[in-house]
C-alpha cells in the first residue's frame, strides 16, 4: 500500500515524546535526510541537485526543534510553524496557522500538506501534542492524548490514526517509521528522520 509520506508524533511505550517522519516516493527517491543541531532536513542525493528544478516541494527541513517543542512536517511549513511558536504563539495556533497559510502543494497531485508539533514535558497538565493536514477540501488539527501517539499521511486515510510507537531513541524511531511495526505495511520508503526527548532532544535520521 503506498500512502505517501508519513509523519507519527506522541508518545511512545516508555513514555517519551518523540516526533518521527518518512519519505515515501515514487517520483523522487533519489533524497536523503540530513542531521545537524537542531533540525534535520531532506535533500536530494548527490548527482541529483537538479530535482529540485523539476519540483520544488522535495526539498526542507522536515525536523525542527525549538525550545522545549518538537516540529515535524512534509513542506517548507516546519519552519513558518517553528518562527510562530517561536514567536510564543501556542502550537495548536501555530500548527493551524501555518497548514491554512501555506495550503496544499500545487503539484499534480495537490499534495497535502501534514505536521505535527509536541513538548517535551513529562507533566499530563504541561503537556501538548497537536497532529495537522490540510488538502484541497479541508483542514483538520487535532490533540494528541497525553500518554499516546499517531500518524498521518499525505495519500492515506488522512486523518490522524493511533498507534504504539515502539522505538525508544532517535535512531530507533527513525528505523522504526522507516519500515518496523505498522508502517512496514506502507510501501516506497525512502528516508527518515526523528527526535526522542530523553532529558534532552535528540536527533537521527536513517539513510539505507
Amino acid at each position: 500500500m503506498y500512502t505517501g509520506r508519513i509523519l507519527s508524533i506522541g508518545m511512545n511505550t516508555d513514555g517519551k515524546a518523540f516526533a518521527a517522519y518518512r519519505v515515501s516516493s515514487r517520483s523522487f527517491p533519489n533524497r536523503q535526510c540530513l542531521e545537524f543541531d537542531t533540525r534535520a532536513a531532506v535533500v536530494p542525493k548527490e548527482g541529483f541537485e537538479k530535482d529540485i528544478f523539476v519540483s520544488p516541494y522535495i526539498s526542507y527541513n522536515s525536523l525542527q526543534i525549538v525550545g522545549d517543542t518538537a516540529i515535524i512536517s512534509n513542506g517548507s511549513q516546519t519552519d513558518v510553524i517553528a518562527d510562530k511558536i517561536a514567536l510564543g504563539m501556542n502550537i495548536r495556533d501555530a500548527l493551524a496557522y501555518s497548514l491554512l497559510t501555506m495550503d496544499y502543494e500545487k503539484d499534480d497531485y495537490n499534495t497535502p500538506r501534514i505536521a505535527g508539533v509536541v513538548t517535551s514535558s513529562t507533566s499530563e497538565d504541561e503537556y501538548s501534542c497537536f497532529i495537522g493536514i490540510v488538502n484541497d477540501k479541508k483542514l483538520l488539527v487535532e490533540e494528541v492524548p497525553y500518554g499516546e501517539a499517531a500518524f498521518i499521511s499525505t495519500y492515506g486515510s488522512q486523518v490522524p490514526d493511533p498507534v504504539d510507537f515502539e522505538a525508544k531513541t532517535a535512531t530507533e524511531a527513525a528505523k522504526f517509521i522507516f519500515d518496523e511495526g505498522t508502517f512496514a505495511n506502507y510501501e516506497k520508503p525512502v528516508t527518515s528522520c526523528a527526535t526522542v526527548f530523553d532529558g534532552e532532544w535528540t536527533i537521527d535520521v536513517y539513510n539505507p
